[in-house]
């Protein structure tokens, strides 16, 4: 029985890891309220952008342009314009990326089981796009204990507009520049 036990785990964690990529992301376009070919894509982002929200990639510890952002504002998807964080749930986690504490929306983000690097975390996408944001741990600030680690480069930032607080207003631009936003 020991000698059955590993490869039956193994098995199981390969299942889950199969089941877990399919449940809760669009990505695969089926579940998608919001499709954008590739090709439009990649004339639309940079290429670490594409990298980070079509190729589930990362960028550099503590090398994002909203690591150390102050402004107040709406974090949204780079790829599809959804609201995804107010700049009030911004924290400085020493992370190296973006923290933030609480969505906007419990809709906003799809959260799926990933299994790479032989650990497990809980990815983090936009719910409208599929886009890959980061990860989201629990070792965040109160009211919610999260932490939703999240790359600069799957966001863009919106600032709050003075004539009309909370919404905010301006023009929205890309995590890098050089290429448009919708």
């Amino acid at each position: 029985m020991r000698a059955a036990a590993p490869p039956l785990l193994l098995l199981s964690a390969l299942f889950l890891a199969a089941a877990a990529g399919a449940a809760g992301s669009c990505r695969d376009k089926k579940d998608c309220k919001v499709v954008f070919s590739q090709e439009e894509l990649r004339k639309r982002l940079t290429p670490l952008q594409y990298h980070v929200t079509q190729e589930k990639g990362t960028e550099s510890a503590f090398e994002g342009e909203y690591t150390h952002h102050k402004a107040q504002g709406i974090y949204k998807c780079v790829v599809c314009g959804t609201p995804l964080f107010k700049s009030e749930t911004k924290f400085d986690s020493n992370s190296g990326w973006p923290s933030f504490y609480d969505v906007i929306s419990p809709d906003a983000i799809t959260f799926t089981d990933d299994f790479s690097y032989g650990m497990h975390r809980v990815e983090t996408s936009c719910s409208q796009c599929g886009a890959h944001l980061g990860h989201i741990f629990d070792d965040g600030p109160r009211p919610t204990g999260k932490r939703y680690c999240t790359n600069s480069a799957s966001l863009s930032f919106k600032p709050v507009d003075k004539n009309n607080a909370g919404e905010g207003s301006g023009n929205t631009r890309p995590a890098q520049t050089g290429k448009a936003e919708l």
